[in-house]
């Protein structure tokens, strides 16, 4: 029996696993770089055990580190999570040979799958259908477009989409070094990219006595720079035929391994429903609870008694209505997808069943993933689900660094994504409309200055009065507030429609267009964030006056994220003549790339960035201006 565990992982991951252990009776142990040190994982475990260092290569793909924490905090089991050293059979040998037990597959089971081309090998053996592989090397323009795939990890990390045969090399480049900081294996293999496809996987459960249950299946289309954004289970739409297709080949393709413990296998389901084998991850997934949630199990539970060497039940449960899990991620979706980096101030999502990896007042670093939290519902039907995620999103209160909420409450309630018309072309197709400004802001903006003016009034002793006033103005964002508050009540520049109710610190009761609205102000330094029953704003408080400092030459590149400086384009310096959108430095944050390009065509007049120098938010990287029009000489 497994009395401790230790979790190798973070944030949201090592918590769901750390509940799981409390109800079963086992103790927990954490390991923690010295940014997390003070997440909430890391008090939830009855022991930790401080990793040095601050990036993944330091600390949490340091599998020796984590195997002698392990040891020294008394564990006698070790539980990987998912990313960092999860598919690593080097890792899971290692824990085994100090006389651990690996909550996991087999070593020789990971090794078999850890390289994609190894696995398709395997498969094609299997009778499972695949797509066939493509030498980079040898690829032509009949091949386009093709997806660049890292052969020892997934997570989207070392992936890339080639549609000109000219961007091949670069993107071939860019990708290894994703995967070789990701995963610590810089090889990439190609395949062909399937338009409109639709990402279908199958959650196994096996144990070792020959069982091995196929636990329906999930849809995870909808993808950002090939990370999933909302899974789904069941997937919807799928003909029964297809279904069983699926969960056979799964099944094979664990036996063709001796498989033990949680696993997923994914395909690829083109327009005219022919499946295809993309990998096997060897591992718990992030989506692990939509299945959860319809076979009414708990897979954390699950994979320690089959760990322990506990039989499965012949058959699985039977399914139950659906499930549909949102990643809530600390993002800007229509700024490139560009992670955010500050404190959450507050993380509130109603009615849902919300895997956090981080508590109100901590702060979102650059070197993890970007992922706050992970929103689950589970109804009778596909619609009751879709609809009540939707909603508690909407309702939710994110106080902190840009998110995506406001995306996949629109994903949700798209027309294409209720009617179960999904596939991974989702967001290219859609993002420019799902992304558009709500809205409502300007009311916001009004609130937040009739809080601002209660919470003054408050300060000073006083009780809101409807009095008459000298009129007031306050900037928030683009929005310029100016007002009285006169005997008759609120008189607001372009707001005639608009009737004051109420106003305290935290709260603004307006009246708009005979409707009555509650708006909830909370400010943080100069950031206000208005909550309403359709949707949040987050407010920048500006003083009357710019200070010039704030200003930066036109054609400036800043920094849109904290990161270091990865790549810059070969050549470029001072003088070079560069084009509107050429990439021209490479940022790595969050372990992830991503590029900074040129805003206009021109001449690159600076260069401040360099391989190696870490950057934060706003730092000037370099600046490109308009080449001087030619004129004609002049007589004097």
């Amino acid at each position: 029996m497994i009395q401790s565990v230790l979790v190798a992982n973070r944030a949201e991951i090592a918590g769901r696993v750390f509940r799981t252990c409390r109800d079963l009776g086992i103790s927990t142990v954490a390991v923690c770089s010295d940014p997390d040190a003070s997440l909430p994982y890391v008090h939830e475990a009855d022991a930790a055990v401080r990793l040095p260092g601050a990036t993944p290569a330091e600390t949490y793909l340091r599998g020796d580190l984590v195997v002698k924490a392990a040891l020294a905090a008394g564990a006698d089991a070790v539980h990987p999570g998912y990313g960092f050293l999860s598919e690593s059979a080097d890792f899971a040998q290692a824990v085994v040979d100090a006389g651990l037990t690996w909550i996991g597959p087999p070593p020789a089971a990971i090794e078999a799958m850890a390289s994609k081309t190894r696995a398709k090998e395997l498969m094609a053996a299997a009778g499972v259908p695949l797509l066939d592989p493509v030498d980079p090397a040898k690829a032509t323009t009949a091949d386009l477009p093709l997806l660049l795939k890292a052969a020892a990890g997934g997570g989207g990390r070392g992936m890339r989409v080639v549609r000109e045969l000219s961007e091949l090399a670069g993107e071939l480049e860019a990708a290894s070094a994703e995967a070789r900081s990701a995963f610590g294996d810089g090889e990439v293999f190609a395949e062909p990219y399937v338009e409109r496809g639709r990402h279908v996987e199958v959650q196994i459960m096996a144990d070792a006595h020959g069982t091995v249950w196929a636990l329906g299946t999930r849809d995870c289309s909808l993808q950002r720079r090939h990370q999933k954004v909302i899974e789904e289970a069941p997937a919807p739409g799928l003909p029964e035929a297809l279904r069983t297709r699926l969960r056979t080949a799964a099944v094979a393709a664990a036996r063709a391994v001796s498989y033990r413990g949680a696993g997923t296998v994914e395909f690829l389901v083109d327009a005219q429903g022919r499946a295809y084998f993309l990998e096997m991850n060897t591992r718990l997934q992030v989506e692990h609870p939509v299945t959860e949630a319809v076979f009414g199990v708990d897979l954390v539970a699950l994979q320690l008694q089959v760990a322990e060497g506990a039989a499965l039940p012949t058959e699985p449960p039977e399914p139950k209505g659906h499930a549909v899990e949102a990643r809530l991620y600390a993002e800007d979706p229509a700024g490139g997808w560009t992670p955010q980096t500050g404190v959450l101030h507050l993380l509130d999502v109603p009615g849902v069943r919300l895997d956090r990896g981080y508590g109100d007042g901590d702060t979102i670093g650059v070197h993890y993933d970007a992922m706050l939290a992970k929103a689950v519902v589970h109804a009778p039907t596909r619609a009751a689900a879709v609809r009540t995620l939707a909603r508690a999103l909407e309702l939710a209160r994110i106080h902190g660094p840009k998110t995506n909420r406001d995306l996949l409450v629109r994903s949700l309630r798209h027309p294409d994504f209720t009617s179960g018309r999904v596939d991974t072309g989702f967001y290219d197709r859609h993002l420019t409309a799902l992304t558009e400004p709500r809205a409502g802001e300007a009311h916001a903006a009004l609130a937040a200055a009739l809080a601002d003016a209660a919470a003054r009034t408050s300060r000073f002793g006083g009780g809101w009065r409807n009095l008459p006033s000298q009129p007031q103005t306050k900037r928030y964002g683009d929005h310029e507030i100016r007002y009285r508050l006169t005997r008759q009540g609120l008189a607001a520049d372009g707001f005639p429609d608009v009737r004051l109710e109420a106003a305290e610190p935290g709260r603004v009761r307006l009246e708009v267009d005979g409707v009555a609205r509650d708006f909830r102000v909370a400010r943080y330094g100069d950031q206000v964030y208005v909550d309403t029953a359709t949707g949040s704003y987050a407010l920048t408080a500006h003083p009357r006056f710019t200070d010039p400092s704030d200003l930066v030459a036109p054609g400036s590149l800043l920094a849109p994220m904290p990161g270091v400086v990865v790549r810059v384009a070969d050549g470029l310096a001072e003088g070079a003549r560069v084009t509107a959108g050429q990439p021209l430095i490479w940022l790595e944050a969050m372990k992830m790339t991503h590029p900074i390009t040129a805003p206009a065509s021109g001449t690159l007049t600076a260069l401040h960035a360099a391989p190696g120098r870490q950057v934060e938010v706003g730092a000037l990287l370099a600046v490109v201006q308009d080449a001087p029009e030619a004129q004609e000489d002049q007589p004097s």
